[in-house]
């Protein structure tokens, strides 16, 4: 029966990944993204079919397994085109660090607007980055994990669904600026997104969401002690 319901679990996700991929191409759309859409016909499934999500579980975190290799993989495409990344680095990194400074000031405005408790704003503060680093990061500063990894998959949902189109109607084109973009600020669900506009664009956007979640991890003791 295990099998039975990890293997259910498995092909409803990549039925739903995929028919979510056919649709966007033919009808792009904030709410027609992959990563949107498959989440909302995932949760749909294992309402109508009553599926607890600790059984889905099973097969997700066999999913999940891949990611590792499939992040290995994007090195590549980034080692190939190493000669553009050498060339914008110092670009990259000053763009990364103003795009993590923004939402770092943005989750400070709105918690204080509306006197949120600390470890909503420990949350907001790590919502950029990929959901491992954000969950031991807050942990080890005593805050709430579940808060903050909502946080992160809100931000990476919220993202794949706005930032194409926003980057289309400022005229961003370029592949390695798009991919930093979706890397630091929409981490592993923005990868994905980037991922399917190009080969190239992916390795990028992974090559941000690593470096963005070092970044953070690294002054998050500094920005702990403003919280």
């Amino acid at each position: 029966m295990t099998t039975l319901i990890t293997t259910y679990s498995i092909i409803i996700t990549i039925l739903a990944y995929f028919i979510g991929r056919k649709i966007y191409a033919k009808h792009p759309s904030p709410f027609t993204t992959p990563v949107f859409f498959s989440t909302v016909t995932i949760i749909l499934v294992l309402l109508i079919s009553g599926l607890d999500f600790n059984d889905y579980s099973t097969g997700k975190d066999i999913i999940t397994y891949f990611l590792g290799p499939a992040t290995v993989a994007l090195a590549v495409p980034l080692y190939k085109n190493r000669t553009i990344i050498v060339k914008y680095g110092i670009p990259a990194i000053s763009g990364m660090l103003l795009g993590l400074t923004v939402t770092l000031i943005l989750a400070f405005v709105i918690a204080n607007a509306f006197s949120l408790p600390q470890f909503i704003l420990q949350g907001l503060a790590v919502k950029s980055i990929t959901v491992p680093i954000a969950v031991e990061i807050t942990e080890l500063y005593g805050g709430n994990p579940n808060v903050s990894a909502a946080f992160v998959i809100l931000t990476g949902v919220l993202g794949t669904m706005i930032a194409p189109r926003m980057m289309d109607k400022l005229n961003i084109t370029m592949p390695f600026a798009r991919g930093i973009a979706y890397g630091t600020i929409a981490h592993g669900l923005g990868t994905a997104q980037a991922a399917q506009e190009s080969e190239f664009t992916g390795a990028v956007a992974g090559a941000a969401m690593a470096i963005a979640g070092i970044l953070i991890s690294c002054f998050f003791p500094l920005i702990d002690n403003f919280l």
